[in-house]
């Protein structure tokens, strides 16, 4: 499994870090940056969530 956090998209908004503090990290620049780029398999949940409460869509989530 793989994460890509576009950060042209990314306004900080927190929504990712809150749903997975240890894969997200939202640093002073205001931009979620990832703790893991390829986290193990039983984040899954919680990383579709992320993903989906991001208001601007800015997470991905993908098989690698």
């Amino acid at each position: 499994m793989k994460v890509v956090v576009d950060l042209k998209l990314c306004e900080g908004n927190m929504k990712c870090q809150e749903a997975a503090p240890e894969v997200f990290e939202v640093r002073d620049d205001d931009k979620s940056h990832l703790l893991l780029e390829k986290p193990p398999e039983r984040m899954r949940d919680k990383l579709k969530l992320a993903a989906r409460l991001c208001p601007r869509q800015a997470i991905t989530v993908s098989d690698d």
